[in-house]
């Protein structure tokens, strides 16, 4: 569902996993597709996420990659200006 957005539009998304207590490697896999397809649309994919959520994308080395927000505020000004 959210390819379908970045491919019809808004290419900027902003997912909020702040309530979520689990993430595994095929949630982890989503969102780096996800990812690709928002930078390769020349758009934004933030996720706004806790600490368990932040932990996991650290252990497997993509907190470089994916773009993790504290908040939906924090994303929303990191939206970019079009």
């Amino acid at each position: 569902m959210l390819n379908q957005f970045i491919e019809e539009g808004p290419v900027n998304i902003i997912l909020d996993l702040s309530q979520i207590d689990f993430l595994d490697s095929s949630g982890l896999g989503v969102l780096v597709q996800i990812a690709k397809k928002a930078q390769s649309a020349a758009g934004s994919f933030q996720i706004v996420t806790n600490p368990r959520v932040t932990q996991t994308v650290k252990v497997v080395r993509l907190e470089q990659f994916l773009s993790l927000q504290p908040s939906v505020e924090v994303a929303l000004a990191n939206v970019p200006k079009t």
